[in-house]
């Protein structure tokens, strides 16, 4: 579904990515995993055309590179971004009404707010709440929830579990295999924790200062040595 060929990403004169690649089978999740600047949330800007890039981003076949962000959205990708930026000064349910902003069946629409609202329960009981009065938890629940709404095939999900209380993480990756099982959504998934990563996601890869050093099945990398050492505290 998504092939990364030879990505290139500068800031200036520093370069970010040195010519990374990687692909995502449809259906999968496959994750990224690293330490803090090893370029991970820059890899997800730069597939979701936040970034001008050097290489290939094929979705579906297509070259995606440098493609404007919005046009993204009606070819089936969505991006929950790190730190959630959800519109703080909207209601829950405003937050969700901006995700369908491309849809135009009513019913579908519903449907897919009624589908959110299941894996979510909390933000059905807040839907007239304040988003920025939201806890850590609910704010990331409230922006993947605003990314289902645009019907998504592929879904970029960055640090989700940044900034949330212990006991709702675990919460917030057990919705993020329902979604990937239950609606058949693509996931590429993000995150410094790799136990967790690894534990939900079919395949992975390690990035470390732009460099893809490793990749290989999640249950393989689980047990790989240097992996363990570097990133699961063993």
């Amino acid at each position: 579904m998504l092939q990364v060929k030879n990505l290139k990403v500068n800031y200036g004169a520093i370069s970010a990515l040195h010519g990374i690649s990687l692909e995502v089978k449809q259906g999968d999740i496959v994750t990224l995993i690293g330490a803090n600047g090893a370029g991970k949330t820059t890899t997800l800007k730069a597939i979701s055309g936040l970034l001008k890039v050097d290489g290939e981003v094929l979705y579906n076949g297509r070259n995606i590179a440098n493609v404007a962000p919005h046009k993204l959205v009606g070819l089936g990708m969505a991006h929950v971004p790190e730190g959630r930026m959800v519109f703080a000064n909207l209601t829950v349910a405003e937050n969700l009404q901006m995700g369908a902003y491309l849809q135009r069946d009513k019913r579908a629409i519903e449907h897919d707010r009624a589908f959110v609202f299941s894996i979510f329960p909390r933000l059905a009981e807040r839907q007239k709440q304040i988003a920025g009065t939201l806890s850590g938890g609910e704010q990331q629940m409230l922006a993947i929830g605003r990314a289902l709404m645009s019907r998504p095939k592929f879904l970029m999900l960055d640090e989700p579990s940044l900034g949330i209380a212990p006991i709702l993480v675990k919460t917030i990756f057990e919705k993020i295999v329902e979604i990937n099982q239950k609606q058949g959504i693509t996931i590429l998934l993000v995150e410094q924790n790799a136990n967790l990563a690894l534990e939900v996601s079919r395949y992975g890869y390690v990035l470390e200062t732009g460099h893809i050093i490793l990749q290989d099945s999640s249950a393989a990398l689980r047990q790989n040595p240097k992996v363990k050492s570097a990133y699961l505290g063993g």
